[in-house]
């Protein structure tokens, strides 16, 4: 479970800190007491909800990348961490295919070299990689993927996440053994999670954001694959599972080690359709969409989904929004923008909603 006395005074290492899922991280480990330092390169789109909400001056925050190993180093070796949540990476599938060396760049050897700073770094005692779901094999089937299916990615992103996966494994048994636990005292999990949504998320061909910015611009949102279908989930979902899961490794180590699912229940894998037809009938006057034929698009899977039984199981994680709840918390929250209002207070106060939401889902 989340619990927000465990966190209070945590020394949290959080990498990938001015992202979409790492502001509204940033934002809950303040609002839970924990001392944060993020390290991670400028946001980036314009705007952000790094910028947006102020995150700057309210938090410990080093602009820097993963790929300069000496950087990263340094900056965990000052910030003493015992808990190191690696989020940092090139989240965009498309986007890999027109800088696949980037990619593999920030989402293998950037991993490479936390992993490098967190053996020099005495402090740490539990380490979560946040990887994706994409680093299956995916077969296109109907059923969830565990923890224990092969590794994969047909694109350079789900490839590079596959490979962050091997070489967490690699690390983990190489210089982190939980058979040594008692030498080296630290833990290592993978989390995966795909296809967040939320509000102040500007970030380019993602469906959420492309459907924002249709309908606060007064155009019809262009949707290339309507029949797609995805596991939609609120940011707050994972987030929440990876709070659960780094606890638990900071508590009882070796007994968590290992990948975690984090995804939505099974009624919430929707097609693309579906959500664009919720989201324009809930913002009213104005919003609409139509079906673009894109040739020049490259591969993407049609079917992806989780088997999440493990985290609902040992955790004492699950989801407590559905799919309809998510989509009006974010046109909620873009409303609040569009009025000017503060972001911070809005985005801190939907989180309080999801901790109270969620505490009611898991209590006995």
């Amino acid at each position: 479970m989340i619990q927000p006395a465990f966190w209070r005074g945590k020394r949290v290492f959080l990498t990938g800190h001015t992202g979409f899922k790492g502001s509204w991280l940033s934002i809950w480990f303040a609002e839970l007491g924990a001392d944060v330092v993020g390290f991670a390169l400028p946001p980036p789109t314009e705007p952000s909800l790094f910028e947006v909400a102020g995150l700057a001056r309210r938090m410990n925050s080093i602009i820097g990348d993963v790929r300069n190993a000496d950087a990263l180093c340094s900056a965990m070796q000052e910030a003493r961490p015992e808990i190191v949540i690696h989020m940092a990476a090139q989240p965009l599938v498309r986007l890999s295919y027109h800088q696949p060396v980037e990619t593999y760049a920030t989402n293998v050897m950037g991993l490479v070299h936390v992993f490098e700073a967190v053996r020099k770094c005495q402090s740490v005692r539990a380490v979560v990689n946040v990887t994706s779901d994409k680093c299956y094999e995916n077969k296109e089937w109907v059923w969830g993927y565990r923890e224990s299916e092969p590794m994969g990615g047909y694109d350079p992103y789900s490839s590079s996440k596959g490979c962050a996966e091997l070489v967490t494994t690699a690390y983990r048994n190489s210089f982190f053994n939980p058979e040594n636990y008692q030498t080296h005292g630290v833990a290592i999990a993978s989390a995966r999670a795909g296809n967040v949504i939320g509000g102040g998320d500007w970030a380019p061909d993602r469906l959420i954001p492309d459907i924002m910015r249709a309908i606060e611009t007064g155009i019809p949102v262009q949707i290339r694959n309507p029949a797609a279908i995805r596991p939609w989930q609120h940011v707050l979902e994972p987030l929440g599972g990876y709070l659960c899961l780094a606890k638990k490794l900071y508590e009882a180590g070796p007994a968590f080690v290992g990948g975690w699912n984090f995804g939505p229940a099974d009624s919430d894998a929707k097609p693309v359709q579906w959500i664009v037809d919720r989201m324009t009938r809930m913002w009213g006057k104005g919003a609409s969409w139509q079906e673009v034929t894109d040739r020049t698009a490259p591969h993407e899977a049609h079917y992806l989904k989780l088997d999440c039984s493990k985290a609902q199981s040992l955790l004492g994680w699950k989801p407590a929004w559905n799919l309809e709840r998510a989509l009006e918390k974010i046109i909620d929250w873009h409303h609040s923008s569009l009025q000017g209002a503060d972001l911070h207070a809005k985005t801190l106060g939907q989180i309080r909603d999801y901790q109270a939401d969620f505490f009611k889902t898991v209590a006995p």
